[in-house]
């Protein structure tokens, strides 16, 4: 689903385009990453490893963090699906591994807990209560299923190498990793002021610190988790860079059953039937959507030159609502679904994008929308590996061609008028 809003107050757009990618677990970042792909191919002029900004919340930031450090999405995708990178080795099993740590340090609570509970149970039996004991014991339940050290070693890897930089200070694009603080729920966005020193892999690990799956992130002695639970998409802090368009990405809608029904597509009688795993996630997505749908509206009014493009699954998309978004046996296919329903979006609201775009210097590819594609067949299976060194040089040429490709469409900008 691809909703757009049109800037109320009209100004010469500078072309600065920003890109605000919400969180969803690691399903919902694999969605993320087949409609960037699927933007990638069919919008001719964005590159989207030259944003203006960058805001990545939760799993959004691994992928914000990778764009602003030149990892096109074609390389991301070779990263996380088709496991045939050149360096950075993804494997799955790494985010699932357990917080042993965590659960020591939770259990060596365990004889002072019941030293104190027996020595009041003893001084004052009639207090005793069964919330009493859980309110004591509740010390004892680990923060965090799973260790999430593995995920910022993985990044701190893949950010030293060709070129990459783990460092927001070194970065050519402004990129921020929104994550919250747990013990006074202030926001904090990683790569600003005061807080640009913090290393990306563990900004990131931070904003993707969902409670209950993982521990909190110890930063400056400081606990921070889930950026996601402030807000869904944070797109004001792009929108905050004086941007002219904004592109966000939210991967969680809550599922339609009766609009499934409606147009014959596979359904369950009622959501209530999935038990309470099922009910937790439509409430948790109806949450999540609403409130990024009040936070963009009142964004037209406090931003008004800026457009905005958002996407989202179709409100029917039983394949989104329905696999379970720590599958990563399915990342494949959800990201090749995204891949296909984004250029779907794209094509059936290409009427209205165009003139948009066009704002902005960019348009769509028509060759490519028209045409039957696949996500993993269109990419190059004899791409040529980089050294370090050449990467750098490629790098350089690249922002070459860039600056001169902007300069020209200046000039023809400049002749049209």
């Amino acid at each position: 689903m691809l909703t757009l809003r049109t800037a109320g107050l009209r100004r010469k757009s500078t072309a600065r385009v920003g890109l605000a990618i919400a969180g969803g677990g690691p399903i919902g970042g694999m969605y993320e990453l087949g409609a960037l792909r699927a933007l990638d191919v069919a919008i001719e002029g964005l590159d989207l490893t030259r944003m203006h900004v960058y805001v990545g919340v939760s799993s959004g930031a691994f992928l914000a963090a990778g764009l602003a450090n030149r990892m096109t999405p074609t390389e991301m995708l070779r990263v996380f699906i088709t496991g045939d990178a050149e360096d950075a080795k993804f494997r799955p099993e790494i985010f699932l591994r357990p917080a042993f740590h965590e659960y020591l340090k939770r259990a060596s609570g365990l004889p002072r807990i019941l030293f104190h509970w027996w020595r009041d149970l003893l001084r004052n039996p009639g207090d005793f209560s069964v919330s009493e004991m859980l309110s004591r014991f509740g010390g004892l339940v680990p923060t965090g299923l799973f260790d999430n050290d593995a995920i910022e070693r993985f990044l701190r890897d893949a950010f030293t190498r060709h070129g990459r930089t783990n460092d927001f200070r070194e970065l050519r694009r402004k990129l921020f990793v929104v994550a919250v603080d747990l013990d006074n729920g202030e926001t904090v966005r990683f790569g600003g002021p005061g807080w640009d020193d913090v290393p990306i892999s563990r900004a990131v690990q931070a904003s993707s610190a969902l409670p209950g799956l993982y521990p909190p992130v110890e930063i400056r002695e400081r606990q921070f988790v889930d950026g996601a639970l402030r807000r869904t998409l944070h797109a004001s802090v792009a929108l905050d860079q004086d941007i002219d368009l904004l592109i966000g990405l939210n991967p969680l809608v809550p599922f339609d059953a009766s609009r499934a029904r409606a147009e014959g597509l596979p359904h369950p009688e009622s959501l209530v039937t999935g038990g309470l795993p099922v009910v937790l996630s439509q409430t948790f997505r109806t949450l999540l959507q609403s409130r990024m749908q009040v936070g963009m509206a009142k964004y037209m009014h406090e931003y008004r030159h800026a457009d905005q493009i958002v996407l989202e699954p179709n409100a029917d998309d039983a394949e989104m609502f329905f696999t379970n978004v720590f599958s990563y046996s399915s990342r494949q296919r959800v990201c090749e679904h995204a891949y296909l329903a984004t250029l779907a979006d794209l094509r059936s609201r290409r009427a209205q994008l165009a003139p948009v775009l066009a704002r902005h210097g960019l348009r769509l590819r028509d060759e490519i929308l028209d045409d039957e594609r696949s996500l993993v067949n269109d990419l190059d299976p004899h791409a040529r590996r980089h050294s370090n060194t050449s990467t750098r040089l490629k790098r350089a040429l690249d922002d070459v061609d860039a600056l001169i490709a902007t300069r020209q469409r200046r000039r023809v900008r400049a002749a049209a008028h």
